[in-house]
């Protein structure tokens, strides 16, 4: 299947109505509002990001987010929620027509199990994440997982540690690929250990996994960090970037609160024709209610660059 016929049909399913649930919260009896006007990027706003605007319920926190014009989210935390409440929250999703973007992969790779390292139980636990994955993405309608190889093995050269890296994301794909999810690889800049640290790096990875499952999560924060020069970045390795996500650097904080032109770079995106969510995986500056609705016009002001 041909990249972009397989990451369309991802995203098509993406937030898909999963049948057997039904919602308890406020947002279950609530209809369709008129919302505020859609953003020019699907932004995807993650779980508490809006707890003084719209109480501490995932589920009124997503009402809340259509409310203002999102039609996105992400949940990092997806994994760990019951399968009641991801049902709940997919049938939520389906209603609203929001998608729903990356949860990350069960123990899908760190320090304590890094896949560079080619242990054959480190590899096991990544694979059983996989399967866990697939069983969450029929209850939410997620199609993307975020993995991480996790640590350097620093008694391995870099090529074998890489290699391991490599085999063991084939295996994962082979599980993945048949249900149409795609991990996506993040690399990062919280710890010099971290194995996966640049674009260039991720990029080498993922042609040599060849698999439409396994691809790039282009975290914006991260990579100004490690590398910079986004934008140019991005264009090198856009053939195998499937996800993207923010936070302003420093900080990690909405666009606007630091040095990176958000605007030029949503701007970029939209040129390129990204229809995917934009995770907004980062903090909030101000505090309470004043601070998330600054959230709020930030992602307003630097959605205006048409």
């Amino acid at each position: 299947m041909k990249r972009s016929e397989f990451l369309q049909k991802g995203l098509m399913a993406t937030g898909a109505l999963v049948a057997g649930s039904s919602l308890t919260s406020n947002a279950s009896t609530q209809t369709v509002n008129k919302a505020a006007k859609t953003f020019n990027l699907n932004y995807g706003p993650h779980d508490g990001m809006f707890k003084n605007l719209a109480g501490n319920n995932f589920l009124d926190q997503i009402q809340f987010m259509y409310d203002q014009g999102f039609r996105g989210i992400e949940d990092n935390g997806m994994s760990g929620r019951s399968p009641q409440e991801q049902e709940k929250i997919g049938n939520l999703l389906a209603k609203l027509g929001m998608a729903m973007g990356v949860f990350v992969l069960n123990k899908g790779g760190n320090g304590a199990n890094t896949l560079a390292a080619g242990k054959k139980d480190h590899i096991d636990i990544f694979l059983k994440g996989c399967h866990e994955a697939v069983e969450i993405s029929k209850r939410c309608g997620g199609k993307f997982t975020t993995v991480v190889p996790g640590d350097f093995a620093r008694n391995l050269s870099l090529d074998m540690q890489t290699a391991h890296v490599i085999d063991a994301l084939r295996k994962g794909a082979e599980i993945l690929e048949p249900h149409g999810i795609v991990m996506v690889l993040e690399p990062l800049s919280d710890t010099p250990d971290l194995f996966l640290r640049t674009s260039n790096q991720t990029y080498l990875i993922c042609r040599a996994v060849n698999s439409p499952s396994c691809k790039i999560l282009y975290d914006i924060y991260h990579m100004q960090r490690n590398e910079g020069d986004l934008i140019a970045n991005m264009e090198r390795t856009w053939s195998e970037i499937a996800y993207i996500q923010t936070g302003d650097n420093p900080g990690r904080k909405e666009p606007t609160t630091g040095e990176i032109n958000y605007k030029n770079i949503f701007k970029y995106l939209y040129e390129k024709g990204y229809k995917g969510v934009v995770g907004m995986e980062h903090g909030v500056s101000g505090s309470g209610k004043d601070g998330e609705q600054r959230l709020i016009e930030a992602y307003r002001e630097v959605d205006a660059f048409m």
